[in-house]
């Protein structure tokens, strides 16, 4: 009589390696950090906890459940969604296919709008437009506590997960959401001391080069930003001025090479001190500048 043949057993260890090795072939960039992160999800358990319980055998129903995610990551879908959360400016923030995923760059943007506005012991306000996520007024607001922030976009989704992250982040105190395209729900009398947002910057021409992950599921309205990539750039140098303080700041992120061209954008439409900024891996990123200050 045979011995009886028995499954091979499937180990945490050996499941992030077939992920990881399969991952990398598909030509995810931390293909190893990918799959820790998706059977970490699975399993409840943080990525230390996974290494020091690698010879853990999986269950069938564990394992399955894994499987399905990695047909959902092969298929392009980003790990954040998979995940349903993604961390900004160390904190996190749940994402769904509702809005853009923050990316790291534009925590740049934040940086930008900390340092040209009051010291933190003081009060102001501040507005994002296009909050998406809430990301970037909910980390402001935090950043900021004594400030009064304002976070405006077109899509009554994206406003709910945007809310939904300012209640679980602590965003309550002088925080306002609205729905609003661009700066139309605003009365004419509301001014601010800072102005951020980071727009639809690509252009129709690049729209077709991106990423199948990004092209398929993230949402088109929060990457579309005209034949040229800066239409709403246009947009906001109009419609900024009339709701920023003298001496106000306009902060925005821009997309590669734009630089120039969104720069040149401020200083026609009478920004001052116009500055543009890089982001940690060195590429432009933010451009910003001031309302001018009435001369006495």
């Amino acid at each position: 009589m045979e011995p009886a043949q028995t499954e091979p057993q499937w180990t945490i260890a050996k499941v992030l390696s077939f992920a990881a090795a399969d991952f990398g072939k598909r030509g995810l960039e931390a293909p190893r950090l990918e799959a820790e992160l998706l059977l970490g999800h699975e399993l409840q358990m943080s990525r230390m906890q996974l290494l020091l319980d690698a010879n853990r055998p999986l269950k069938k129903d564990e394992l399955a459940r894994f499987r399905a995610l990695i047909e959902r990551r092969r298929s392009g879908e980003p790990s954040a969604y998979i995940l349903g959360k993604k961390e900004f400016y160390g904190r996190e923030f749940r994402v769904d296919r509702r809005v853009l995923i923050p990316r790291p760059e534009t925590e740049t943007l934040v940086d930008v709008a900390l340092a040209r506005t009051r010291p933190r012991s003081l009060a102001g306000r501040a507005l994002d437009v296009g909050t998406g996520s809430g990301a970037i007024a909910v980390t402001f607001a935090r950043e900021r506590p004594t400030w009064q922030v304002t976070a405006l976009d077109k899509s009554e989704d994206a406003l709910a997960v945007a809310r939904d992250n300012a209640l679980r982040l602590g965003a309550v105190w002088g925080f306002r959401l609205l729905q609003s395209d661009l700066f139309s729900a605003l009365k004419p009398a509301e001014r601010f001391e800072l102005i951020v947002s980071n727009p639809p910057y690509i252009s129709r021409e690049e729209l077709t080069t991106l990423d199948k992950g990004i092209l398929d599921f993230e949402p088109r309205m929060a990457l579309d930003g005209g034949e040229d990539g800066l239409d709403f750039y246009r947009a906001l140098v109009k419609g900024a001025p009339p709701h920023l303080t003298q001496g106000g700041v306009l902060a925005v992120e821009i997309g590669a090479d734009q630089g120039p061209a969104v720069e040149e954008l401020f200083k026609s439409a009478g920004f001052v001190d116009v500055e543009l900024t890089r982001d940690y891996g060195r590429r432009d990123r933010v451009v910003s500048g001031k309302k001018p200050a009435l001369k006495t």
